[in-house]
C-alpha cells in the first residue's frame, strides 16, 4: 500500500482540501477553508499543517478576532450556499475553543453545517494539567470540550492518529447529510496534532459527497393529497427547508396552481418574492394581519420545511380551527411529525413535486376563498407601505420607517441580515425581499452578534451581492470585532447600527407585561436608588467604527439617513451608518402573541393586569398530541 507520512494535522489539510459536495450535478469544494484563531493547543498543530501545505492545496486560512464568530461566519456562509459548502474552524485549548460553543449551538439548531476542530488536553497526560485545561477531581478523562456534546450532530475526540481514517468520512458524511446536518465536532489533543503517521494515499484521492433529494413514500404522498382535496381553508408555511432545497418554483407552482396562499417563517421569507399574489406574509407572534386571520380559520396547515417553532406557531395559539390538521413536509422525520403532524419526509422540491402531480386534474381552493386571500393581502401590503414610509414631522426616527428607507434604496435583491432583538420581527413584517436570498435572518438560536461575522460569510459565499447588516446597539456591542476582520480581507457591506440606547425589545417585552422598565436601557448607576436608572451612557458608535477602519456617517434626520444610505451604497469597503432611533416607537403585534410567563403573585398593579391578560391567553393554546 502506498502511504504518505504527515502528522494527523497535515493528513486532515490534505484531506479537507480534496472533499467536494454536488447536487443537482453542481459540484463545488466542500471545504473552501479555514477560520483560525491559533494559541498553544493548535498552532504547532493545525497552525503548522495550514502554513506549510494550506496554499498548496487551496485551503486558505482566515483570521477572526473572536472565536464564536468565525463560527456564525462559517454557518452564514453555509446557509448563503444551500448548505452545499461551509468551513472548518479551529480554536486553541481552553476558553478559546469553548467560545465556539454558542455559534456551534447555533448552526445545529438552525440545521446548518460547520465543522469545528477544538483543541484538547494532551493524550498522552504527562503534562497534566496543561496550561488551560479544567481538571476534575474524578473523571479524568473530562474535558471542557465535552460541552460541544450536546449541541453537535457528530462529536468525537482522536486520542491516536488512525482513528482519523473513520472520524473524518463520518464527519463529511453528516456535513453533507440534509436531515443529519448541523455542528461537527473533532477534539483534536495538542500533541495528536503533532503525532506522524504512515497514512495511505487513497484516504486523500479527491471525493464527492452526493447531498441527497430524498423523494416521498407514493402512499403518504396520497393521503396528503386527500386532505388537500378535502380542505376548504388550506394554508401553506414556508421555512428554511424551502431554501436549502431551492424549491422556490414548486412552490410557486403548487400555490398559483392550487390557490393556497404562502405565509412565512423567518427562516422561509423569501421562497417567493413579497409582491407574489399568493405571499400573505409573515405569521405567528411577529406576523401580520393576512397569515394570522388566515391562520386562525385554516383546516389544513402544510408545513414545508419548517420546525414550527413558538414564534411562527404563536406559543400555539395561532391554529383556532377545531378541525385544523397539519401536514409536515420536511427531510427531517423529527419535524415532520410535530403539531400532530401526518408526516411527509421529503426534500421539499421533490415533495412538493409529487404533491403537484398527484392533484393533477383538481381545481384548487373555491373562489370565495381565493378573493378573501387577494383582499386580506391587499390590505396588509398597504399597512406595511403606511409604516414603512417616513414622518418627517415625529421629533425621532422610527426603527420601521428606517427599515423602509433602507429597502427603497437598496432594492429587493440586496441580502438583509440581521438575528436578534426588536429588528428581525420588523424585518419580518417589512422588508421586501425579491429574490430567495435576500433575507438571511439567524432566528432559531436568536444569537446577539451574528450579524458582522455573517456578513462575512454571505461576501465570501457570493462576493457581488450587496449585503446590509441591521444591528442593534446592544448586539453591536456584544461582538463588532468583526469589522477588522473585513476590513483586513477587503470584504465590502453596508452596517445600519440601529441606537435606541437599550435592550429595546426586551426592555418592550418587560414592559408589555407590567414591568417599568428596568436595567435593559442604557444608562450609568444612579448613586441615589443603586440600579442602573441613572444618565444615559454616551457610546460615540461612529468613532469607536471608525477606529476600526470603516467608513461612517452618522444621519440625525430622514433626509439626512437617505443621503447616507446612497453615499453608503456607492462607497467601498465597510460601511457604518449610525442611525439613532426612538425607544418607545414600535410596531403593534397584528393579532400575534408569544408565551412570556408574567408573575402569578405580585404587588405591583401592571403586572397584576399583565397576568390576567396573560391567562386569557393561555385558554387560546391548544395542545397536539
Amino acid at each position: 500500500m502506498n502511504t504518505e507520512r504527515l502528522t494527523v494535522a497535515q493528513a486532515i489539510v490534505k484531506f479537507l482540501a480534496a472533499q467536494y459536495s454536488e447536487r443537482d450535478g453542481r459540484q463545488k469544494r466542500l471545504i473552501p477553508g479555514v477560520w483560525a484563531i491559533f494559541g498553544h493547543g493548535n498552532v504547532s498543530g493545525l497552525g503548522q499543517a495550514l502554513e506549510e501545505y494550506g496554499d498548496a492545496v487551496g485551503l486558505p486560512t482566515y483570521r477572526p478576532q473572536n472565536e464564536q464568530a468565525m463560527v456564525h461566519a462559517a454557518a452564514a456562509y453555509a446557509k448563503h450556499t444551500g448548505r452545499t459548502s461551509t468551513f472548518a474552524c479551529t480554536a486553541s485549548i481552553g476558553p478559546g475553543s469553548l467560545n465556539m460553543i454558542t455559534a456551534a449551538a447555533g448552526a445545529t439548531v438552525n440545521r446548518l453545517p460547520v465543522l469545528l476542530f477544538p483543541s484538547d488536553y494532551f493524550a498522552g497526560r504527562l503534562p497534566d494539567p496543561v496550561l488551560q485545561q479544567l481538571e476534575h477531581p474524578v473523571e479524568h478523562d473530562a474535558s471542557v470540550n465535552d460541552a460541544f456534546r450536546v449541541v453537535s450532530r457528530f462529536f468525537t475526540r482522536l486520542t491516536r492518529p488512525a482513528q482519523l481514517l473513520s472520524a473524518l468520512p463520518e464527519a463529511m458524511r453528516v456535513l453533507t447529510d440534509p436531515a443529519e446536518t448541523g455542528a461537527v465536532t473533532l477534539c483534536l489533543p495538542e500533541d495528536v496534532q503533532t503525532e506522524a503517521y504512515d497514512w495511505p494515499m487513497e484516504f486523500f484521492v479527491p471525493r464527492v459527497w452526493r447531498i441527497r433529494r430524498p423523494p416521498p413514500e407514493p402512499e403518504m404522498v396520497a393521503e396528503v393529497a386527500n386532505l388537500v382535496r378535502q380542505a376548504k381553508r388550506p394554508l401553506i408555511i414556508s421555512g428554511g427547508g424551502t431554501l436549502y432545497s431551492e424549491a422556490y418554483r414548486e412552490l410557486a407552482v403548487f400555490a398559483e396552481r392550487f390557490g393556497i396562499p404562502v405565509a412565512e417563517s423567518q427562516g422561509g421569507k423569501g421562497a417567493l418574492p413579497w409582491n407574489h399574489p399568493m405571499n400573505v406574509g409573515a405569521v405567528g407572534a411577529n406576523g401580520g394581519t393576512a397569515a394570522n386571520r388566515l391562520a386562525r380559520e385554516a383546516d389544513l396547515v402544510l408545513a414545508v420545511g419548517t420546525r414550527l417553532g413558538d414564534f411562527v406557531t404563536a406559543s400555539k395559539t395561532a391554529f383556532q380551527n377545531p378541525q385544523v390538521r397539519f401536514v409536515g413536509l420536511n427531510v427531517l422525520a423529527f419535524d415532520a411529525g410535530k403539531m400532530k403532524g401526518v408526516s411527509l419526509v421529503a426534500d421539499a422540491r421533490r415533495g412538493l413535486e409529487a404533491l403537484t402531480a398527484a392533484l393533477e386534474g383538481f381545481p384548487g381552493t373555491p373562489v370565495p376563498y381565493r378573493e378573501e386571500v387577494a383582499r386580506l393581502k391587499q390590505e396588509w401590503d398597504t399597512l406595511v407601505s403606511q409604516y414603512r414610509t417616513p414622518r418627517p414631522e415625529k421629533k425621532e426616527m422610527a426603527q420601521a420607517e428606517v427599515i423602509g428607507l433602507a429597502n427603497e434604496v437598496f432594492g429587493g435583491k440586496a441580502t438583509v441580515i440581521c438575528a436578534a432583538g426588536s429588528l428581525p420581527g420588523d424585518l419580518l413584517k417589512l422588508w421586501r425581499p425579491e429574490d430567495p436570498q435576500a433575507y438571511h435572518l439567524e432566528y432559531g438560536f436568536s444569537c446577539m452578534g451574528y450579524e458582522i461575522p455573517a456578513a462575512l460569510g454571505v461576501k465570501l459565499a457570493d462576493p457581488p451581492r450587496e449585503v446590509v447588516v441591521f444591528i442593534g446597539d446592544g448586539s453591536y456591542l456584544m461582538l463588532n470585532s468583526e469589522i477588522v476582520t473585513a476590513v483586513a480581507e477587503g470584504l465590502e457591506f453596508t452596517v445600519l447600527l440601529v441606537d435606541n440606547r437599550a435592550f429595546g425589545s426586551i426592555r418592550g417585552l418587560q414592559m408589555s407585561l407590567g414591568s417599568p422598565s428596568f436595567n435593559n436601557e442604557l444608562r450609568k448607576r444612579n448613586a441615589e436608588t443603586e440600579r442602573t436608572d441613572g444618565p444615559p451612557v454616551e457610546v460615540d458608535f461612529a468613532a469607536h467604527a471608525r477606529a476600526m477602519g470603516a467608513s461612517v456617517w452618522s444621519p440625525r434626520n430622514y433626509s439626512e439617513l437617505g443621503k447616507a444610505l446612497e453615499e453608503a451604497r456607492r462607497a467601498r469597503g465597510v460601511r457604518v451608518i449610525v442611525v439613532p432611533v426612538s425607544l418607545d416607537d414600535r410596531l403593534p403585534s397584528f393579532e400575534g402573541w408569544w408565551d412570556v410567563p408574567v408573575a402569578e403573585v405580585s404587588g405591583q398593579s401592571g403586572v397584576r393586569k399583565a397576568r390576567q391578560e396573560y391567562e386569557a391567553y393561555l385558554k387560546k393554546q391548544r395542545r397536539y398530541f
